[in-house]
């Protein structure tokens, strides 16, 4: 079955009809989700969601562009939380330089994006990376806390085939998800080419980044079919394979 690697159910854009949406997953061909906080408040939510469905799992830690949230206290309260059942991974953590340009800010982002590399350090589990415009400085924060030691996926993977290249060496993952079916994710594509099936994982990003037909809609899981559709295509592949390689390597990364 389809293995959603990273999705935001508890976001507000599911309010209305939650609970409609994820009793039908399993009818859908979706098995398994894991949903990804952002921010401390979402750390709760999350874990609300995995306590209530059973193939729900939670990633617990703070987006780069929530970074100012976290202090000492706020850390060691995201530490904690880290350790209770159903949590799979430290994430997502990253950098994002697309909306804050301030030299300051981007110096906060890398602080914490290293202090929670260290969280999954201490706590065993794998990182789900979020980067946006700031390859080079997310190499180096993830070279320095060696990240081929800690594993991981690198989330809506958005960079070209070299620095893919540099993921694949410490043996991570790469989040592929509605991105892939635009016209204009040349520059995807083209990575993609060069990565694996085995290093590749279905992901949503849900409410954000429908495929097409879909874009500028609210996405969820039922639309992944549409990913699969494009990497089997892509790979010369079946369907049915992309869907079993990728749930097998979800499974294997999050320990499921």
């Amino acid at each position: 079955m389809i293995f959603d690697s990273h999705a935001h159910y508890d976001d507000g854009a599911f309010d209305e009809d939650r609970k409609e949406l994820l009793s039908s997953m399993a009818g859908c061909g979706v098995g398994c989700i894991v949903n990804v906080a952002a921010d401390l408040q979402s750390v709760k939510t999350t874990l609300a969601l995995a306590e209530k469905w059973p193939f729900v799992y939670a990633a617990l830690g703070v987006h780069p562009s929530s970074a100012g949230e976290l202090d000492e206290t706020s850390f060691a309260w995201l530490k904690d939380r880290l350790a209770e059942k159903k949590v799979v991974a430290v994430g997502e953590i990253g950098l994002d330089y697309y909306w804050d340009k301030e030299d300051d800010v981007r110096e906060r982002q890398r602080y914490w994006f290293a202090r929670q590399l260290d969280l999954a350090r201490d706590t065993g589990l794998p990182v789900i990376v979020h980067s946006r415009d700031a390859a080079r400085d997310t190499l180096d924060v993830m070279e320095a806390g060696r990240a081929w030691e800690l594993g991981g996926v690198m989330h809506c993977f958005s960079y070209t085939k070299e620095t893919a290249a540099k993921i694949l060496e410490w043996g991570w993952y790469f989040g592929i998800g509605g991105v892939l079916t635009f016209k204009n994710a040349r520059k995807l594509r083209e990575a993609v080419e060069t990565i694996p099936l085995e290093r590749i994982l279905l992901e949503t990003d849900c409410p954000y980044l429908a495929p097409e037909p879909n874009r500028g809609k609210r996405n969820d899981s039922r639309n992944l079919p549409y990913v699969v559709s494009s990497l089997a295509r892509q790979k010369g592949v079946s369907e049915e394979e992309v869907i079993e390689i990728t749930e097998q390597n979800a499974k294997r990364l999050f320990r499921v």
